[in-house]
C-alpha cells in the first residue's frame, strides 16, 4: 500500500468523521520525534497463516483460531484476552487506549508494537510512548509517512493490522474476535466498525482472497470510494 492509492480513502475518512488532517499530521510529527525506524526485516510472515485478533466479546470463543494460526497480531485490548488464555502475541496494534500498561510489558519483553499517531492521542504518545522498549516500537500514522513513521493502510487497530500483515507477506488472513454488529458499542464505535468492515473489503481483493469473516455480508459493503 502506497500513500498515491491510500490517500483518497483517507480522505474520505476524514470528510465522514470530520476529523483533521492537519491533527492527524502533527500527531504524527510527535510520534517521529520518540521513536526511531523500526527493522520490517525482522518480521517473517511470509507462507504464514496470520490471525488478526478483534478485541470483540467473541474472541474468548474464537481463541483456539488465534492459537492454531502460525502468527498471532492482536488489536489493543485484544492482546490481554489472549495472553490470559495462554496465546503468545507477535504484534500488537494499538493507538494507546486502553492497556497501555501491557503495551509496555510487551516491548520489554521484545514483542513488537505498532503504536499508531492520530489527532487526538498527542497526550498518550507523549505519555506512555518513552516508557516502552523503544526498539520494539513501530511507528504509524494514517496521514502521509514520513521519517521513521509508516502508514501501511488502515483506520481502525484491527483493519490496520490487517493491512500491515499484508505488507509483511502474510499468506493467509483469519479474524478471530471481530464483532461487526456488536450492539454494545457506542454510535462512534459503530460507525468505525462499518470502515473496518469495508476496508477488510477492499484488502480482500487486492489479496484475491475471500475472508470468511465477509461472508454474508459482501452485498451490502459500499464500496464506492475504491479504485477498481
Amino acid at each position: 500500500m502506497n500513500f498515491a492509492e491510500w490517500e483518497p480513502v483517507y480522505e474520505a475518512i476524514v470528510a465522514e468523521f470530520g476529523f483533521d488532517r492537519e491533527a492527524d499530521e502533527h500527531a504524527r510529527d510527535v510520534l517521529a520525534t520518540l521513536t526511531g525506524p523500526f527493522d520490517l526485516d525482522r518480521f517473517s510472515f511470509a507462507g504464514r497463516t496470520v490471525a488478526v485478533a478483534g478485541a470483540g466479546p467473541s474472541l474468548s470463543e474464537e481463541i483456539t483460531r488465534a492459537d492454531t494460526a502460525d502468527v498471532v497480531v492482536a488489536a489493543s485490548t485484544a492482546a490481554d484476552t489472549l495472553l490470559d488464555a495462554g496465546v503468545a502475541v507477535d504484534l500488537q496494534v494499538t493507538d494507546l487506549d486502553g492497556n497501555e500498561e501491557t503495551t509496555r510489558e510487551l516491548t520489554c519483553r521484545g514483542v513488537p508494537v505498532a503504536v499508531h499517531a492520530h489527532g487526538d492521542n498527542v497526550p498518550a504518545l507523549r505519555e506512555h510512548v518513552p516508557r516502552f522498549d523503544g526498539e520494539n516500537v513501530l511507528p504509524t500514522t494514517q496521514a502521509a509517512p514520513t521519517g521513521p513513521v509508516i502508514n501501511p493502510g488502515g483506520f481502525t487497530d484491527g483493519d490496520r493490522g490487517a493491512f500491515l500483515a499484508d505488507r509483511l507477506g502474510a499468506d493467509a488472513l483469519v479474524f478471530p474476535g471481530w464483532d461487526f454488529d456488536d450492539p454494545t458499542v457506542g454510535p462512534m464505535k459503530a460507525k468505525k466498525l462499518v470502515w473496518a468492515e469495508r476496508l477488510l473489503r477492499w484488502l480482500e481483493r487486492r489479496r484475491d482472497e475471500r475472508f470468511s469473516i465477509l461472508d454474508d455480508r459482501r452485498d451490502r459493503i459500499d464500496e464506492s470510494v475504491f479504485s477498481p
